[in-house]
């Protein structure tokens, strides 16, 4: 082989050298490029899907969270509305006790009550017999000596004492109370009286205390009502107190 045959065949070989070694260059490049991509891409996903859950575990938090305080929001509400209810409940309550106390008051500053409390009714008015000068001018109430007399109606004591308290001797001790709608309460055979001339009494206020003097054959309480203070203007005392509402 000649000298530029062999110069010639070393050439060429040297140029297919370099393209095959260009080739290859050229397909690493291009392999290491791609799998750069794909680690790039990979982990781009990774991290948006940590920021996706992330975002939605914060969307979970802020819902429960506003959750809670709606409910704590609405039970105190239901409890202010409760506690609300509750008192104006009270306060109707006690308005209806407050006038419910003043109506009772004010019936019984006008109601009439018996003289005596646990008593057996015995001589009733206009009953005859020997014991009186003519019949009986009153209702008599068996209960043993000291028993609690008191005013059966509001009202101004105007007689007090013995000797019947100016109406005789058969009445023992007695008591005369002249109320304001111009009728008079006696009470008589009485152990003990306790108020004075002029004394101004209010209804079921001691008086005095039952006994036995005077014209008596037990101890008892005689009650009258009388349309004047004085004996002789007595009227049945029973029908009297019925009319007032009393059961006697």
């Amino acid at each position: 082989m000649s000298q530029r045959v062999t110069s010639r065949f070393f050439r060429t070989s040297l140029r297919t050298r370099a393209a095959v070694l260009a080739a290859g260059l050229g397909a690493s490049a291009v392999l290491g490029a791609g799998v750069a991509a794909a680690v790039d891409n990979s982990a781009a996903g990774v991290a948006a899907t940590a920021v996706q859950a992330q975002a939605a575990a914060q969307a979970q938090a802020v819902e429960k969270a506003a959750a809670v305080q709606a409910k704590a929001a609405a039970a105190k509400k239901a409890a202010a509305v409760k506690a609300a209810a509750a008192k104006q409940a009270a306060a109707k309550k006690a308005a209806v006790q407050k006038a419910a106390a003043k109506k009772a008051a004010a019936k019984k500053a006008l109601a009439w009550v018996s003289p005596v409390k646990h008593y057996a009714k015995s001589a009733s008015f206009a009953q005859a017999g020997g014991m009186w000068q003519s019949t009986h001018s009153g209702q008599d109430f068996a209960v043993p000596s000291g028993t609690v007399v008191v005013a059966t109606h509001g009202g101004t004591v105007v007689k007090a004492g013995g000797n019947g308290a100016g109406d005789g001797p058969a009445y023992g001790n007695a008591v005369v109370i002249k109320h304001a709608n111009g009728t008079y309460s006696q009470y008589a055979h009485l152990s003990r009286v306790d108020v004075k001339i002029g004394q101004v009494v209010g209804t079921g206020q001691h008086i005095a205390l039952s006994g036995n003097t005077g014209n008596s054959s037990g101890p008892h309480l005689h009650f009258e009502i009388r349309t004047t203070a004085n004996y002789g203007t007595a009227i049945d005392p029973v029908a009297f107190l019925r009319g007032q509402g009393l059961k006697v």
